[in-house]
């Protein structure tokens, strides 16, 4: 049996009539940049996230970057965030020519720690960027009362977590910016890339609406140096159409997820893997299915040599990468983030996953330990 990690066609063939129609109808328009379907895409997803406002953009990693420019972040100012994400968390304030400083994460839930956040905290310090990693939202209650008690800005990466919840409240609205991916892998995927920042904060709204179109607030008028970071029409339609399933699919990966842990348990397989933690008042959305593992790269390379996907996210922690070299970390300085780069082990989940897949997988990692 083949089991991919991941299979966006079994998405698309249950939306595929209602998908290539709404495509096909922004082509008739021509509504290629930004247009009706962008703008909306931008009211359905404001009204699901309960914010006043969100700007569709071209990718969540320019909405990050939009955020940081939007509130002046730049050379000479440092923003603190997790060195356990994808690179573009980091990658946009050093792109401002700010610093980015690492503080190490939790071992439960891979999210930032706050007490970490506390040390790390500087007079040059203008932000803090969580992220909600693999789809759990992190301690934004307490990052934000840390933040307010410094006179700090927050930028919540939510970019794994569209439809995520901490105490009903939703991912990506507790900050004045929300940030949001919709790469075609994320639970909400586009055709291509697209990303999101929400706000309640009318003037953050103007400056990051402009900041998308180079800055523009009338025709041919810049108040600001932005970008070309505008949504496509195509991809507002397509989200459109797959927000309304969005709730639905969620479900389907929790219920994969309850599955996965009885069938680990029922397999004895406990003394080597380490199954995800759930924060109380945190609804997951899974947007990877994470484990610990024991000699994880070993199984890996079983699992992939018996078809059933598995992948690591992340194998090498931001704060040792290369690129990085020159803010002076080395290994040893943030413990836990190094642990968990060497542990974790991304399991297959989408929500079109069958019963018989997952028992493969799993039976794949018991005859792996077996052995």
């Amino acid at each position: 049996m083949k089991v991919p990690q991941l299979d966006l066609d079994a998405q698309y063939q249950t939306i595929k009539d209602e998908l290539e129609a709404a495509i096909l109808d922004v082509v008739r328009r021509h509504s290629y940049i930004l247009g009706p379907a962008v703008e909306k895409f931008e009211n359905e997803i404001a009204r699901y996230l309960g914010v006043k406002h969100a700007v569709g953009v071209s990718s969540g990693s320019d909405a990050l970057l939009l955020s940081l420019m939007a509130l002046k972040v730049g050379e000479g100012d440092e923003a603190i965030t997790t060195p356990f994400t994808f690179f573009a968390t980091a990658g946009c304030i050093a792109r401002l020519k700010a610093k980015p400083v690492f503080a190490d994460i939790r071992p439960d839930t891979y999210n930032i720690d706050v007490e970490a956040i506390k040390k790390a905290i500087t007079k040059r310090t203008r932000a803090i960027i969580p992220v909600d990693l693999y789809g759990q939202v992190a301690d934004m209650e307490d990052i934000a009362a840390l933040a307010d008690k410094h006179g700090l800005a927050v930028i919540e990466d939510a970019c794994q977590a569209i439809g995520a919840r901490r105490n009903g409240r939703m991912a990506g609205t507790f900050s004045i910016l929300g940030c949001f991916s919709f790469y075609p892998s994320k639970n909400l995927g586009a055709c291509g890339e697209g990303g999101l920042v929400t706000t309640d904060d009318d003037g953050m709204m103007r400056i990051i609406r402009a900041l998308r179109a180079h800055g523009m607030t009338a025709s041919y008028h810049h108040e600001w140096v932005g970008l070309n970071a505008r949504m496509h029409g195509i991809q507002g339609a397509v989200l459109s159409v797959k927000l309304k399933y969005l709730d639905r699919w969620a479900k389907g990966r929790r219920e994969i997820a309850a599955k996965y842990e009885r069938l680990i348990r029922e397999a004895g397989l406990n003394e080597f893997i380490a199954l995800p933690a759930v924060l109380k008042g945190n609804e997951h959305i899974y947007h990877q299915y994470v484990v610990r593992a024991r000699r994880r790269d070993e199984l890996l390379a079983h699992m992939q040599k018996a078809g059933a996907g598995g992948a690591i996210y992340y194998p090498e922690p931001l704060h040792l990468q290369p690129c990085f070299k020159y803010l002076g970390y080395k290994k040893g300085d943030l413990p836990v983030t190094e642990r968990a780069c060497k542990e974790v082990l991304a399991l297959p989940i989408y929500a079109e996953l069958t019963d018989e897949q997952q028992r493969y997988v799993v039976d794949t990692i018991k005859d792996f330990y077996g052995k």
